[in-house]
C-alpha cells in the first residue's frame, strides 16, 4: 500500500486529471475485471493511459486485457486527503498567480517608454534619483556594468525560484521517453504503437506548453524591473549629459555610446549585454544556482 500510495500521489503531483483517469480505469476493472484502451478512450488521452501503464498502476493481464495492480491500495490513495492535496498543489504550480499576471501587464505597459517620450520621461526622471548619484561620481561605463551586475543578480535569483526545475525535468523526460518508445516501434514496424504514440505526442504538447509557461514565468518579473532600469539609461542619453563620453570596444576602438555598432545596436545597449552574461555566469556559479532544467 505504502508504494502505491506513493505512485499515486506522484502522478497527483504531475497532473491533477491522470487522478480522474485513474479512477475511471479502477471503475472498468471491478466491472469487468480487466480494462482495454477502447473501454476507457473516451475518459482519458492516450498519454494518460501510457502514463499509469509506465507507473505500475496498469499492468498487462497476458494478453487478455489489463489490471489494476493493488486496486485496494489505488483506492485508498484516492481517497486520501494527502494526495488531493498533492493534485491540488500540481494545478497550482502549472498556473499563474494574480500578481504573475500584474507583472506581465506591467512590464507591457512599460515597454510602451521605449516610444512615448512621456512615459519614458516620467520613469527616467523617478529612476534619476536612485542613479543619478551613482552616474554623477563613475564614469558611464562603470555605471552601465554595475547596473549589468545588479540585473543579473535578480534575474538569476528570479529564475532559481520562480521556476520548478522540477516539473520541468518532468516535461523533458517524458518527451525523451515518447520519442525513445516512437524509435522502437518503428525500428520494429508496429504501426498500431505508432499511431497510439502519435497520439500520445498530440496530448504532450500541452505540457510543452506548461513547461513554456513555467519558463516564461520569471521573465516577466524580470523585464518589470529592467525595462525601467533601461528606460533610464535611454533617457539620460537623450538628455546629453554624457555626450562627451565613449568607449573603446574590442574591434570596434574608440567609439561614442549611441553610435550603431551592430546595425541598430548602439554601443550602451551593447556594452550592457556583454557585460550582464558575463557578470550572470559568475552570479550563478558563484551561488551554484541551476537555471536550465537537468
Amino acid at each position: 500500500m505504502p508504494r502505491t500510495a506513493e505512485k499515486v500521489e506522484s502522478l497527483a503531483r504531475e497532473e491533477s486529471e491522470l487522478m480522474d483517469a485513474l479512477q475511471a480505469v479502477l471503475d472498468v476493472v471491478e466491472d469487468n475485471g480487466t480494462v482495454e484502451w477502447s473501454d476507457v478512450s473516451g475518459e482519458m488521452t492516450s498519454g494518460q493511459w501510457g502514463r499509469l501503464i509506465e507507473k505500475g498502476l496498469l499492468v498487462d493481464a497476458d494478453g487478455t486485457g489489463f489490471v489494476v495492480d493493488d486496486p485496494e491500495g489505488v483506492r485508498d490513495a484516492l481517497a486520501d486527503d494527502d494526495v488531493s492535496d498533492a493534485a491540488a498543489d500540481g494545478d497550482e504550480e502549472s498556473s499563474w498567480s494574480s500578481y504573475d499576471k500584474l507583472a506581465g501587464v506591467g512590464a507591457v505597459g512599460m515597454m510602451a517608454g521605449y516610444s512615448l517620450p512621456s512615459i519614458r520621461n516620467a520613469i527616467g526622471g523617478t529612476l534619476d534619483v536612485l542613479f543619478g548619484p551613482l552616474e554623477a561620481m563613475v564614469p558611464f561605463y562603470v555605471v552601465v556594468m554595475v547596473l549589468a551586475m545588479l540585473t543579473g543578480l535578480y534575474s538569476t535569483l528570479l529564475q532559481a525560484n520562480l521556476m520548478d526545475m522540477d516539473k520541468m525535468s518532468e516535461y523533458q523526460e517524458q518527451m525523451q521517453e515518447i520519442q525513445e518508445r516512437r524509435k522502437e516501434a518503428k525500428e520494429r514496424g508496429d504501426d498500431e504503437a505508432l499511431d497510439r504514440i502519435q497520439q500520445e505526442q498530440m496530448d504532450a504538447m500541452g505540457d510543452q506548453m506548461g513547461m513554456f509557461k513555467e519558463q516564461f514565468r520569471p521573465m516577466v518579473w524580470i523585464m518589470l524591473l529592467t525595462i525601467p532600469v533601461f528606460l533610464w539609461m535611454y533617457w539620460l542619453l537623450g538628455t546629453g549629459q554624457i555626450d562627451a563620453q565613449s568607449v573603446v570596444l574590442p574591434l570596434i576602438g574608440d567609439i561614442s555610446w549611441q553610435t550603431g555598432v551592430l546595425g541598430p545596436l548602439q554601443a550602451w545597449i551593447l556594452w550592457y549585454f556583454l557585460c550582464s552574461m558575463g557578470f550572470t555566469q559568475i552570479i550563478r556559479k558563484s551561488l551554484n544556482i541551476q537555471t536550465t532544467p537537468t
